[in-house]
């Protein structure tokens, strides 16, 4: 678990799974042979082999009268077409409560996109039904990002996600379509960063001078942050993508915000630099840069 304090709010990250290895289906240009010539992505964000290391995690943004989850994993017990993801049985409620957040005193739930590992924790399996998990929250969910995936989209490999991990929370009446550019509060609003998906939005957190952003899936992993145009196998355009990442690599490189990967592995954050026309990634490690 990592903590950041952003002047008086509070971002708590909650680890479903870090692996290392097997990214190469969602990053395929992202080769060993590839990333060993980055060397600040190791040791954090590759072992000595090259591999990358990659985490499924939430975020807790505690302010003081909101407690919002940001993305909200994979989830239990649902059907998936790939292994490692399949009905699975993690302690993620357990964990949530031991970092200070049982989940009825979420209040908000904000979903940066759709895709089947920042849903699953929407709903649990309860009596055989899927109900929202947590009961006393407003699910936020960009309006175009939802028409998308309910309307047009072929949720293809995954297993039905849409299904199990959206829609009980949308006939529940818990769910509020709002635009990608929306206010949550006076210190966090969404950013759109397009391209992995249609409606895909990063959170801005400012507080007392201080910032951060929560990328979402516009970055997957920092190695694109050194490689911008190496595009993620799951982009809906990854044209789109691609002009994003530089977007947000020109406006936020070498400013004092704390950049907060959605799948960035521990210690998930740091701040962009900026040397000529290469970025990379300062990790921020226990309230200090690395």
């Amino acid at each position: 678990m990592n903590r950041w304090h952003i002047g008086d709010i509070k971002i708590t990250r909650i680890v479903e799974m870090q692996v290392t290895g097997g990214s190469r289906f969602i990053l395929p240009d992202a080769t060993r042979e590839a990333v060993l010539p980055i060397k600040w992505l190791s040791p954090h964000f590759m072992d000595d082999e090259g591999r990358l290391i990659m985490s499924i995690h939430a975020l807790v943004i505690e302010t003081p009268d909101r407690t919002i989850i940001v993305d909200t994993c994979l989830g239990n017990d649902k059907p998936r077409d790939i292994p490692n993801w399949n009905m699975l049985h993690g302690p993620f409620l357990a964990d949530l409560v031991e970092a200070g957040y049982p989940r009825e005193t979420i209040d908000t739930v904000l979903c940066t996109h759709l895709h089947v590992d920042h849903v699953g924790w929407n709903t649990m399996l309860v009596d055989g039904k899927w109900l929202p998990t947590f009961p006393n929250a407003r699910y936020l969910m960009a309006k175009k990002e939802y028409q998308y995936w309910t309307k047009e989209a072929d949720e293809g490999k995954y297993g039905e996600v849409i299904a199990d991990s959206v829609l009980p929370v949308f006939n529940a009446g818990l769910v509020d379509l709002v635009d990608m550019n929306y206010k949550i509060t006076d210190e966090i609003w969404l950013e759109p960063t397009p391209g992995h998906t249609p409606g895909h939005v990063s959170v801005h957190i400012k507080s007392q001078g201080e910032e951060a952003l929560i990328t979402g899936d516009c970055i997957h992993h920092p190695c694109q942050i050194a490689k911008p145009e190496w595009s993620s196998s799951a982009d809906y355009n990854a044209e789109e993508g691609i002009v994003t990442r530089n977007n947000l690599l020109r406006k936020y490189a070498d400013a004092s915000i704390l950049i907060i990967g959605t799948h960035f592995a521990t210690p998930a954050a740091g701040h962009l630099k900026r040397d000529g026309d290469q970025f990379w990634l300062q990790a921020f490690v226990d309230g200090n840069p690395d």
